[in-house]
């Protein structure tokens, strides 16, 4: 094999492959990158089981084949060399990469020994802009739990129902949902759960201004975008009824500058320490929304703000971080607090075009 190809599109797509790389797999060759050429292009292709990447970039093949090198490694060297012509060789020796002056010579591993890259076809597709599906992993991903001991949880529920796609994510404390109107729908209603990390890896790859197609089989979802593709394993198991968690009364509904809700939040939340619980205290007759933490021995906060507001009275208490993370999440100017008691959950809602909701567990005062 034996490549020459420029030096920023062979790191951008080594940039890529690297995504998938497995640091912890007993087989060495999942460490690797496969490179194959043919004319006119190389693909790459990463595995560490869980997730596939395939990604391909123009170059001047002068002889085709195909090739295992070391990813981080060689990810490292090209992105160390300067803006010019990189030429990859490789036979049954080794490897060698070289650019000007500088020359490395690798050993590579056989081909034969990767694993083929998983070829999905999809039982349903949608489209999504990259930086729809950008905003609304972002949003929902920060309550997405870290507790590898429950799967399912771990991931991120994808919900198409007619032109309507949501996305959900819950640690049991919080829950958030982000919904969206998509142009091309599957013309069939989806439900699947896809692993975070996953959804995570696929915008940081997708351009601003591209689209990704889903597509979901039964066991595996594909990501396209460009000259790349992206095949993750869909979490089994039950995912917990979003739906029935989000229709409760509201005893009391606040509206409120989504800016300085937050910056009130993170300032009362400077004496929320040791876990300590940030009190809300709503009183829609003298429309004001007061926040307060107490830690022993350090001191206490207190903060009110005027905002518009319907209902009774209520006071609740939050886990601090976790009311942060909603608040910050909404991502439009205006945000709604509804309330209904001091044992029931609360929920953050975004005012304006975009439709989300976070639902929050209280902590006992």
């Amino acid at each position: 094999m034996r490549i020459t190809l420029a030096r920023g599109d062979f790191l951008e797509a080594l940039t890529v492959a690297s995504r998938a790389l497995s640091s912890r797999s007993t087989l060495p060759v999942l460490s690797g990158i496969l490179l194959s050429a043919e004319e006119g292009w190389i693909t790459l292709h990463s595995t560490d089981l869980e997730v596939s990447i395939r990604t391909k970039v123009k170059a001047d093949v002068s002889e085709p084949g195909q090739c295992v090198v070391p990813g981080k490694l060689l990810a490292e060297i090209v992105r160390s060399l300067p803006e010019a012509a990189v030429t990859v060789a490789a036979d049954k020796e080794g490897g060698g990469v070289t650019c000007g002056s500088s020359a490395f010579h690798l050993k590579v591993m056989p081909a034969d020994d990767f694993p083929r890259f998983p070829e999905v076809s999809p039982d349903k597709t949608i489209v999504l802009p990259s930086s729809v599906m950008s905003s609304m992993v972002k949003q929902v991903g920060r309550a997405v739990s870290r507790d590898e001991t429950r799967p399912i949880l771990t991931g991120i529920l994808l919900v198409v129902e007619g032109s309507a796609v949501k996305m959900v994510a819950t640690d049991s404390y919080r829950l958030a949902v982000r919904e969206t109107v998509v142009s091309k729908p599957p013309g069939e209603d989806v439900e699947v759960v896809i692993p975070a990390r996953a959804l995570d890896e696929v915008v940081r790859m997708a351009a601003d201004d591209s689209e990704v197609s889903v597509g979901v089989s039964e066991n595996q979802v594909v990501f396209s975008m460009g000259d790349t593709v992206f095949v993750t394993r869909r979490v089994d198991g039950v995912f917990p009824n979003y739906r029935q968690l989000i229709q409760q009364d509201t005893t009391v509904s606040t509206t409120v500058q989504s800016s300085e809700f937050v910056s009130a939040v993170k300032r009362v939340s400077l004496l929320a320490q040791n876990n300590s619980p940030i009190r809300m205290t709503v009183v829609p007759e003298q429309k004001t929304l007061t926040l307060s933490a107490q830690a022993q021995e350090i001191g206490d906060a207190r903060e009110a703000m005027n905002v518009d507001s319907e209902g009774e009275s209520v006071e609740i208490a939050f886990n601090h971080a976790f009311l942060a993370d909603g608040a910050i999440a909404v991502g439009t100017n205006t945000l709604t607090i509804r309330l209904s008691s001091p044992l029931k959950p609360g929920i953050i809602e975004s005012v304006g075009e975009e439709e989300f909701l976070y639902l929050l567990m209280p902590v006992r005062l």
